[in-house]
């Protein structure tokens, strides 16, 4: 396709000013109005709060939407985090949910009135999907037949409106999706909430931008290498990364298509989607090990987690490792057990994740840019120049390989059983070797990756924040190898200061309801023990 530079240029220019033309004149802010906005009495509350709320007749769904779009509005303002505003169509859908609310005296379902955002990658009828692609500015990225633009609805998008749920808009996330930030030719770049000199993380970081800023409560965005936990981390959030055959992710625009992640599946419309409902004893069972302050009860089994303190690839920086070390002890100090984590080789599982991720030599991402004739982000350069695809026997044999590995790690994870005879409930690891990262200075994404190729159950968990009187640069330290040494030379704790730090903790193959029950009892310790 022969298209000019100055074609996509013009396209993405009039995409941005069409998307700011969507927020109403009242919600536009002048430059010197650009602060951390909040229609605080709103959107200070969490899901289940606003849900009971407006069961309860003491908030209307309108309300709610109200305040998140005008928060999210604002947000976009601030942070450009925004691929597309459709607060019009939310509050057409807040005013049906009301009426049906007044008529019935019921709500429409568990999320009744609760407003969702989605990363740009699930479809809305009648809203466009650009999955930050110029090509597909005004259609739907991913659909076979362009006789469905704008009439395709994604599986998960159907699931939350069952439940009573409002969509309001679709956030920023990194041009081809394969990137720990969030840049691409449509918006330029989404930079991090706490701090504009720090990246939000990718490939869902408008997403949990937006989070940060309280322009959504709860959002869904996907995960093949670390995209729901990297930017949760760096944003100061909470995130859930479950195992994909969990949930639904059809009819969801993506890159590189093969292996699915992440959204959510209730029924049976998702083939794909192992049948598993959603076990509350699983759940109550682990929370009943620990009292409200995550203390471990005398007359049951305490929790057992291994932490990985390094991959011996890549080091983490000083605000990591102090993040890590305060979950051992305030876990430590409310009675549960903690063991050294060291597992099969993450270098190893990087290198097979990484491999599959461009076996098909970036025909796929080129196929998208050629629509348009836009370039390649300059990150992105290197990385996604065109190659030949990686050959059957090849892929076949690294197939295997993945095979292998998988059944390594989960031997490993049986015998952490060891003297005491019980094996290791989590693991806990670094989502990142850095806390939310300095643009251009993400150089590893090991510790995500390897989760990603074991198909393993993650949370992510805010814990604390870079302090530069702190987290010192330590000069005695002597560099596992030359990445190592790149990574470490770009700590510098004056910039990183006050930047948020996540961990992520990790449980094996569908046991969501496990991982969810034990990040409650460790952020109760947390809590309760942390400064101890």
């Amino acid at each position: 396709m022969d298209v000019t530079a100055t074609s996509w240029e013009a396209r993405a220019a009039a995409k941005r000013a069409n998307t700011l033309a969507k927020i109403p004149l009242a919600w536009q802010l002048d430059p010197s109005q650009l602060e951390k906005p909040g229609d605080i009495a709103i959107v200070s509350r969490d899901s289940v709060e606003l849900v009971n709320d407006v069961k309860n007749g003491k908030l209307t769904a309108t309300e709610v939407t109200a305040a998140f779009c005008k928060t999210s509005a604002i947000a976009h303002q601030i942070n450009n985090c925004l691929h597309e505003i459709f607060f019009d169509q939310a509050l057409k859908r807040a005013a049906e949910l009301d009426a049906y609310y007044t008529e019935t005296g019921k709500t429409a379902g568990p999320l009744h009135g609760l407003p969702i955002s989605l990363k740009d990658q699930f479809h809305v009828k009648g809203v466009a999907t650009t999955m930050g692609y110029v090509g597909w500015i005004g259609s739907n990225l991913g659909i076979k037949d362009p006789r469905d633009t704008h009439r395709v609805e994604s599986q998960i998008t159907t699931e939350l409106l069952s439940l009573g749920a409002v969509l309001f808009c679709k956030t920023s996330l990194p041009q081809t999706l394969l990137f720990g930030e969030t840049k691409n030719n449509i918006i330029g770049e989404t930079r991090n909430p706490h701090n504009q000199n720090l990246s939000c993380g990718g490939s869902s970081g408008g997403e949990d931008a937006l989070q940060a800023l309280r322009g959504s409560t709860l959002g869904v965005g996907t995960d093949i290498g670390g995209s729901v936990r990297i930017p949760a981390g760096f944003n100061g959030i909470f995130s859930l990364k479950p195992t994909p055959e969990r949930l639904s992710y059809r009819d969801v625009a993506n890159t590189n298509l093969g292996k699915i992640h992440t959204a959510r599946q209730l029924d049976s419309s998702d083939p794909a989607v192992v049948p598993i409902p959603f076990r509350e004893e699983q759940l109550s069972g682990v929370q009943g090990r620990a009292d409200e302050r995550g203390k471990a009860k005398e007359s049951l089994l305490p929790l057992k987690l291994g932490v990985l303190w390094t991959d011996k690839t890549v080091g983490p920086h000083p605000p990591i490792l102090r993040g890590l070390h305060q979950v051992v002890n305030a876990f430590r100090a409310a009675g549960h057990k903690v063991m050294d984590w060291e597992p099969p080789s993450h270098a190893t599982a990087k290198q097979i994740h990484v491999s599959f991720l461009f076996a098909d030599g970036a025909h796929d991402i080129h196929s998208h840019l050629n629509l348009s004739g836009e370039p390649l982000i300059p990150d992105l350069e290197e990385f996604f120049q065109l190659r030949p695809p990686m050959g059957l026997l090849e892929t076949q044999n690294l197939t295997l390989r993945g095979l292998e590995y998988e059944a390594a790690y989960s031997d490993y994870w049986n015998s952490s059983a060891g003297e005491d005879g019980q094996i290791v409930d989590a693991v806990i690891m670094p989502v990142a070797p850095h806390a939310a990262v300095i643009p251009g200075r993400y150089f590893h994404t090991a510790y995500t990756e390897v989760i990603n190729l074991l198909d393993y159950s993650s949370v992510v968990i805010p814990v604390t924040k870079a302090d530069k009187t702190v987290d010192v640069f330590d000069n005695s330290y002597e560099p596992l190898n030359e990445l190592d040494r790149k990574n470490w030379e770009a700590y510098e704790p004056e910039i990183y200061d006050g930047a948020p730090v996540g961990v992520q903790l990790v449980a094996r193959k569908f046991q969501e309801e496990k991982i969810l029950g034990i990040v409650e009892i460790v952020v109760a310790a947390l809590n309760s023990y942390g400064d101890k």
